[in-house]
C-alpha cells in the first residue's frame, strides 16, 4: 500500500477410504449382584466405565465441541479473524445496484475445522443476514458488532471439511481506519470500489478476515448492463441477460481477504501479456485513460524486472485498476491487479507490483509484521532507480539518514518508532514501516554483499510462497542464509531500536 499523505485451489477433500470394521460390542452382562442402594442406572454407568472406558457412547458423556474464538488476538486488531477453523475457499455470488446502493450476496464458505466445533464466528460488519446453513442444514445465528456467530445443527468434528452458506443484503459500509483512511465499500461516481486493508473486506462479504487465513476465491458479480465488474484473478466468463451483466472471476492461488477487491463502474479494458506470456489485464476509468496510458504500458517490463530480482512471479495474471483520484486516498496492492487513485507514477507502480511477492504471496502472520510488506516494496523502488539511471540505493539510504531525502520537512517521522514495533493500529502505515523497513534491507545487503543479498531475497520469497511469515521467521531465515555474519546490530538498532541509530 502507498498512502499519499502518510509515507508511502485449496479446499480439496480427503480421499475416500474403506469404512473401519465395526467395533465389537462389549458382552451383555446380566444378573450382576449389586449392593443395597445402588440403582440400575448407577450400576450401568459404573460397568460402562470399567469395561469400555473411553467410548464416547457410555453414559452419554462424550467429547463435545466448543465455540471457536471470536478473534485471533492480533496485536492491533484483536477482533479480526476467528479461531477454530481454516477457510479454504470463498464462493461469492453478488448483485449490486449503484442507484439503490444495495448489495445482495450469497457467500459459500468452505473450511476445515481445527477443533471440535459447536459454533464458529465470521467477520461481517453491517449488512442484513437472512439465512445461514451449514452442510445444507439450517443453522442458528446471532449478531454482535462485527461478529456473526453460527451454531450448526450438529457439532463439527476436528479435521472435517464443511460448507457454510450465508445469504445477506444491504448497503455496505465505508470504514474509517485508525489512521483516518477510508476502506471497505467506497461509493464512486459510477459504481463502487471494495478495498480491504486492514479490515474493510468484512463490509462486503462474511469471512475469516485476518491475513493469517488465506483461501482461493470465485466471485460472480451481476451489475446493470453497461457497467464492468473487475476483481482478482482471471475473468472466466461475461454474460448479459435481462439488462444485467454477470462477471465471473476466479483466483486459484491463496489470497488474504485484505487484498481482495471488487471494482464496479465504467472502465476501458486492455489485455496484453509479458514476454513470458503472463496475462496482463488493466481496467482504467475513462477519465484517467490518457494520463495513465504510458506508465501502465510499462507493467510487463516491471514484472519481468521484478521477477529477475525477486524470483518467479507468484500468480497466474497481473495488471492494474485505475479509478478516479478522489475514489480512494491511497494505492493498494490488491492481488493480481493493484488499485490506484488516478494515474500512478512509475515508482508507485513498481511499489505495488512488488507487493505481489511481498505481502500478497508472502503474507504477514499479523499486522505487526507490516514492515515485511512495505519495507520490501519501498526497497524495490530504490532498486528500480538504481537500475534505471537514478540514485543508487546507497545514496538514497544516506540521504534519508541525513534528512535530505524524505519529502516532509520533519525527517524525525522516520525515527518515530522501530519498523517492527509500531505503537498502535494507527501507525502501521507510517513512515518508519516503509522507509526504515527499507533501510533494514539495505543494511543486510551491505553486510552480506549483493550476490548473497539477492539469494536471500529470492529464497525468502520462494520458501514462504503463498504462506504467512513474521519478523522472527525473517530474521531466522537471514541468519541461516549467512551464518558467518553477525546481524545482531541490525536487529537491535535498525529493526527494533528506538530513535535514529548512531551510525549509518
Amino acid at each position: 500500500m502507498l498512502r499519499r499523505g502518510g509515507g508511502a485451489a485449496r479446499g480439496r477433500r480427503l480421499p475416500l477410504r474403506p469404512p473401519d470394521p465395526p467395533t465389537p460390542r462389549p458382552p451383555r452382562i446380566t444378573n450382576v449382584p449389586r449392593p443395597p442402594g445402588i440403582t440400575p442406572l448407577t450400576l450401568a454407568r459404573s460397568l460402562c466405565l470399567t469395561l469400555v472406558l473411553g467410548l464416547t457412547a457410555c453414559g452419554g458423556e462424550g467429547v463435545h465441541g466448543k465455540p471457536g474464538a471470536a478473534g485471533v488476538h492480533d496485536p492491533y486488531f484483536p477482533k479480526s479473524g476467528n479461531g477454530g477453523y481454516d477457510v479454504t475457499h470463498y464462493g461469492l455470488t453478488l448483485s449490486y445496484d449503484p442507484r439503490g446502493k444495495r448489495l445482495t450476496g450469497t457467500a459459500d464458505i468452505t473450511a476445515r475445522a481445527l477443533q471440535n466445533l459447536s459454533a464458529f464466528h465470521l467477520d461481517l460488519l453491517g449488512m442484513n443476514v437472512s439465512d445461514v446453513t451449514v452442510e445444507g442444514r439450517k443453522a442458528r445465528w446471532s449478531r454482535a458488532g462485527q461478529e456473526l456467530t453460527v451454531r450448526p445443527a450438529d457439532d463439527l468434528d476436528k479435521g472435517r471439511t464443511f460448507r457454510a452458506t450465508v445469504r445477506y443484503s444491504g448497503s455496505p459500509r465505508t470504514i474509517t481506519d485508525p489512521d483516518g483512511s477510508k476502506e471497505g465499500w467506497l461509493r464512486t461516481a459510477d459504481g463502487a470500489l471494495g478495498l480491504g486493508e486492514p479490515t474493510g473486506s468484512m463490509a462486503w462479504f462474511p469471512g475469516d478476515h485476518h491475513p493469517s487465513d488465506k483461501a482461493s476465491y470465485d466471485v460472480r458479480v451481476s451489475v446493470p448492463e453497461g457497467l464492468q465488474a473487475v476483481s482478482n484473478g482471471e475473468l472466466r466468463s461475461e454474460t448479459t441477460s435481462g439488462g444485467r451483466t454477470t462477471y465471473a472471476w476466479h483466483t486459484a492461488e491463496p489470497m488474504a481477504s485484505y487484498v481482495a477487491t471488487l471494482a464496479i463502474g465504467h472502465y476501458d479494458i486492455t489485455r496484453s501479456t509479458t514476454k513470458k506470456g503472463l496475462p496482463v489485464y488493466v481496467a482504467v476509468d475513462p477519465t484517467q485513460a490518457k494520463a495513465s496510458r504510458k506508465v501502465l504500458a510499462g507493467i510487463p517490463g516491471i514484472i519481468d524486472w521484478e521477477a529477475y530480482n525477486f524470483g518467479p512471479y507468484p500468480f497466474s495474471s497481473t495488471g492494474a485498476i485505475v479509478d478516479r483520484a478522489d475514489d480512494a486516498g491511497y494505492a493498494l496492492e490488491t492481488q493480481n491487479r493493484p488499485v490506484f487513485p488516478g494515474a500512478p507514477d512509475t515508482a508507485t507502480l513498481v511499489h505495488e507490483l512488488a507487493h505481489q511477492w511481498f505481502g500478497d504471496s508472502v503474507t504477514p502472520k499479523s499486522w505487526r509484521d507490516m514492515w515485511l510488506n512495505e519495507g520490501f516494496a519501498t526497497y524495490a523502488e530504490w532498486l528500480w532507480q538504481e537500475d534505471h539511471d537514478g540514485e543508487s540505493a546507497d545514496e538514497i539510504f544516506h540521504a534519508l539518514y541525513k534528512g535530505d531525502y524524505y519529502e516532509p520537512a520533519d525527517n524525525s517521522e522516520i525515527w518515530a518508532f522501530p519498523p517492527a514495533d509500531p505503537p498502535d493500529a494507527a501507525h502501521i502505515s507510517d513512515p518508519p514501516v516503509y522507509y526504515r523497513g527499507a533501510m533494514v534491507l539495505h543494511k543486510i545487503r551491505r553486510l552480506v554483499g549483493d550476490d548473497a543479498f539477492y539469494d536471500i531475497v529470492q529464497g525468502w520469497a520462494a520458501t514462504h510462497r503463498h504462506r504467512n511469515a513474521d519478523t522472527a521467521d525473517f530474521t531466522a531465515y537471514v541468519e541461516k542464509s549467512a551464518p558467518d555474519k553477525d546481524f545482531s546490530g541490525i536487529w537491535d538498532h535498525w529493526l527494533h531500536g528506538e530513535g535514529r541509530p548512531d551510525h549509518p
